[in-house]
């Protein structure tokens, strides 16, 4: 064979080789997912995110990588995982919540980064703009201005005396200090006391139940990870002290509490893959929009109602996305 036949041959079968194969030879991306809570409890995002991922092209194990670190709640361990994904290179990093999204923030300027979840990105200093969020960041949203009242209102209709309740937060928590804000303001208007405590260590649980039992009506409960982390307990010490339960996040209703109204977080993670996908093929964090949520869930425990004597009004009923029965 003559060395211009051999050339000519060479290059139909560069041409001939299927994309897949020579894509098998590079490297695959790796996507470090920061988790704040254990496992278990966030395994319906999760899933919720490679279902979406499938549905884009990528299949776990065959043409991308996910490596799972989990905060169990912890918010010491946020900063040190986000520094190990940055240490082990990975292409992209996806958080959810404010805290975690913060510390992986801090952690590069250069890895990007896509959060699933977070209150107020622009006043908790993950990102300088929702329409243009600028450096290495973009996400999803989970607050909304009118979201805090209307979850009052709607917990009015269960416990229609409502006149003081409890709320537990972490107010270190950027996401805290306004959501905290915005219900307060909700709670003035409707005129209700709200008596706030602060949480950093699970082990103040049990004297916050203490201090407040008997003296409040119900208890409000905002999505930060130490309280998430501790959902089953909490339920548990609410309803022994014979407290109504208000929640943002359906996930507390399933492990006991009464009631939670706001995002659907598992249609935020599918949203997530979205973007994730898009960097992955090229697209800049830089310009692409913060989204808001677009689907929102009323979840009402018929069974944790029942427990503490109330009746549920049908109407209410009839606009829960799951009743739990």
């Amino acid at each position: 064979m003559r060395r211009r036949e051999f050339i000519t041959l060479l290059s139909s079968a560069a041409v001939a080789w299927p994309f897949a194969t020579r894509a098998q030879r590079l490297p695959m991306p790796v996507i470090g997912l920061l988790g704040s809570g254990p496992a278990p409890a966030q395994s319906e995002w999760t899933a919720a995110f490679l279902e979406r991922l499938r549905e884009l092209g990528w299949s776990e194990g065959r043409n991308i990588i996910i490596d799972y670190r989990w905060g169990e709640g912890h918010a010491e361990r946020f900063s040190e995982i986000a520094a190990e994904f940055v240490q082990g290179k990975v292409t992209l990093i996806l958080t959810h919540n404010t805290p975690p999204t913060l510390a992986a923030k801090q952690a590069t300027s250069t890895i990007p980064i896509v959060f699933a979840t977070a209150g107020d990105p622009i006043g908790a200093g993950i990102v300088t703009s929702l329409a243009r969020p600028g450096g290495n960041i973009t996400g999803l949203s989970s607050q909304t201005p009118d979201a805090a009242g209307k979850r009052l209102e709607l917990f009015q209709q269960v416990v229609p005396g409502l006149r003081r309740l409890v709320t537990l937060a972490d107010v270190d928590n950027p996401y805290a200090a306004i959501d905290l804000r915005q219900f307060n303001e909700a709670a003035r208007t409707l005129g209700i006391e709200v008596l706030s405590f602060e949480i950093r260590r699970s082990e103040e649980l049990d004297s916050v139940f203490d201090a407040v039992k008997g003296r409040i009506d119900a208890l409000y409960v905002l999505p930060v990870p130490i309280l998430f982390a501790n959902r089953p307990r909490i339920n548990a010490l609410a309803l022994n002290a014979r407290l109504p339960t208000l929640y943002a996040v359906r996930e507390y209703v399933e492990a006991g509490g009464l009631m939670s109204y706001g995002p659907n977080w598992p249609s935020m993670w599918r949203r997530a893959a979205d973007l994730v996908d898009k960097i992955l093929r090229g697209a800049n964090p830089a310009e692409m929009p913060v989204e808001q949520p677009t689907e929102f869930d009323l979840v009402i425990n018929l069974v944790t109602a029942k427990a503490l004597g109330l009746t549920i009004p049908d109407k209410l009923l009839a606009l829960a996305n799951a009743v739990i029965e």
